[in-house]
């Protein structure tokens, strides 16, 4: 016992050395503990990542090719949004609900969005708003605002988009996750096809956009998607990238990704097939007209019930443009 205590009293006589001179002991500087084994610091600080939200509630948002509009529900009701215009290619409001039996409930939610709830602890939101004065005053003055939210059906990218969700000029136009569904299984021809999307997109989407308005196209990380060369595409088209950052579907509450072809049924019979899109790593790339100057994005804070959150949340964009 008493060669363990002399090695313990010199392991801490060390680390009182270490510090002195201003080096960390067995521990961090910070006192923390190490981390585990085999944890990845990368992957922990992308867990506790703050999300980048493209776009103001003020803006005049256009979102294409939105399946199930839950994308669409999560900005009218939780991001406030009040000025949105969600497209789908399906031609009346039966077909998107024969293809997507839930999406009922989403296309309620974006043209009648109820109102944002209170937060259970009133003493932290209204010390929020005593430090954030400007930012009360705006959030009241958008609720009290007129809802302009409205759904376009029928909308197909390949072709010039219509007056009806491209006038007046959107500020913000976002595509998430653009597919054309299973047109080949040959790797090579589908993502030719995809790519084909891509331009027609652009194209249309550059005609429609407002001056300083920006672009943002989501896509899975990875092959087949990085294959797509969506930077390039975008360039092509007369669009330049702004940056790109995370996409975190954790800061759209309600929202679940929908595949193209529509619900899957999985073998139980339960529809989702056990596709959980929205768990996947996601990457968000932000393009602005050439020479163009894009619209400042404020802070826009997610109403989830709990403590409101005091900063921008700020991206880990590319630097390598």
């Amino acid at each position: 016992m008493g060669g363990k205590r002399r090695r313990l009293a010199q392991k801490e006589q060390a680390n009182a050395k270490r510090l002195q001179k201003g080096q960390p002991g067995h521990d961090d500087a910070a006192g923390q503990p190490k981390p585990k084994k085999g944890a990845n610091p990368a992957h922990q600080q992308k867990q506790h990542e703050k999300p980048t939200i493209p776009f103001n509630p003020e803006d005049r948002i256009l979102l294409i090719g939105e399946g199930d509009l839950s994308f669409a529900a999560s900005l009218a009701t939780h991001h406030r949004c009040r000025n949105l215009v969600a497209t789908v290619l399906e031609k009346s409001a039966q077909e998107l609900t024969e293809k997507y039996p839930h999406a009922a409930e989403n296309l309620t939610a974006v043209t009648s969005p109820p109102p944002p709830p209170q937060s259970d602890d009133e003493g932290e939101e209204e010390e929020d708003d005593a430090e954030e004065p400007d930012h009360h005053l705006a959030a009241a003055g958008r609720d009290a605002a007129p809802i302009k939210n409205r759904i376009v059906y029928g909308v197909d990218v390949t072709r010039p988009l219509p007056a009806s969700a491209s006038r007046p000029p959107p500020s913000r136009i976002l595509f998430n996750f653009p597919h054309v569904g299973g047109k080949s299984t040959d790797v090579n021809r589908q993502v030719r096809h995809n790519q084909s999307l891509l331009v027609s997109f652009f194209d249309h989407a550059l005609r429609a956009l407002a001056p300083g308005g920006t672009v943002v196209v989501t896509l899975f990380e990875g092959e087949p998607y990085t294959l797509w060369n969506v930077r390039d595409l975008a360039r092509h088209a007369g669009l330049q990238v702004d940056r790109s950052f995370r996409f975190q579907a954790a800061a759209y509450p309600g929202y679940h990704h929908a595949r193209t072809l529509g619900v899957v049924k999985a073998r139980s019979g339960e529809g989702g097939g056990g596709w959980k899109g929205e768990e996947r790593a996601a990457r968000s790339y932000v393009f602005v007209r050439k020479g163009d100057t894009p619209l400042p994005i404020g802070t826009s804070k997610v109403n989830t019930g709990k403590k409101r959150r005091r900063e921008q949340d700020e991206d880990d964009s590319d630097d390598d443009f």
